[in-house]
C-alpha cells in the first residue's frame, strides 16, 4: 500500500484529509529527512494497521535506515514518555514533579539521526498524544537548534493528518464490524 492507496481508501467524507496528505507529502519548508520521519513516527504512534502499512511503503525506502529506526524509536519511547509526563503535568500532587522518572529513554541522548530530527519526530509524536509537558520541552529543544515556526508546525500538520487518516480508518473498520 502507498499513500495514494491510502487516500484512496478514505472515505468521501475525508476529502480534505486526502488532500492534506497529498499537500503535506509534497511540503517545502522541512528537508526530506524531517518530513519523511515525522509522517512514519506518526504512523507508528497512531498505530492503525493500514496507515502503517501505507506510511511505510511510501517513506521507509526514502530514509537512511538509521533515520526510519529513529523514527520508530521515537514514536516507541514517547509512547511511553507521553504517558508518564502527561501523568505528572496533570496530577494534582506536585511531589511526582520532583521524583526522577526511572524509566529507560536512553535513545534521546543518542538516536542515530540528528538531534533536531529526533526531537521534531519526538514532538509530532508528543502532539498526537497530547502531552502539553513534552510538546513544549521538545519544541524548545527545535528553536534552540534553529528550527523556524514553519518547520515546527508543518511537522504537527503532518501527525495531525495521519492522525486524522488513522482515526477515519479505525470509525470505518468499526462500522463495517
Amino acid at each position: 500500500m502507498s499513500l495514494d492507496a491510502l487516500k484512496d481508501a478514505l472515505p468521501d467524507y475525508a476529502k480534505d484529509i486526502k488532500l492534506n496528505l497529498s499537500t503535506l507529502a509534497r511540503e517545502s519548508v522541512l528537508d526530506d529527512q524531517k518530513k519523511f520521519g515525522c509522517f512514519l513516527a506518526s504512523a507508528h504512534a497512531c498505530g492503525e494497521p493500514a496507515v502503517m502499512r501505507a506510511l511505510t511503503a511510501e517513506f521507509e525506502d526514502r530514509l537512511a535506515p538509521e533515520a526510519a529506526q529513529a523514527a520508530k524509536a521515537a514514536a516507541a519511547v514517547m509512547g511511553m514518555n507521553n504517558v508518564y509526563y502527561r501523568f505528572v503535568h496533570l496530577a494534582a500532587a506536585k511531589d511526582y514533579k520532583t521524583l526522577p522518572a526511572r524509566l529507560r529513554m536512553n535513545v534521546i541522548a543518542s538516536p542515530g539521526v540528528d538531534k533536531a530530527d529526533f526531537e521534531l519526530w519526538s514532538l509530532a509524536v508528543s502532539a498526537i498524544n497530547g502531552c502539553g509537558m513534552c510538546i513544549d520541552a521538545h519544541e524548545h529543544e527545535l528553536r534552540k537548534a534553529g528550527l523556524s515556526a514553519e518547520q515546527i508546525q508543518a511537522a504537527v500538520r503532518i501527525a495531525s493528518a495521519v492522525n486524522a487518516a488513522s482515526a477515519i480508518l479505525r470509525a470505518e473498520a468499526a462500522l463495517a464490524a
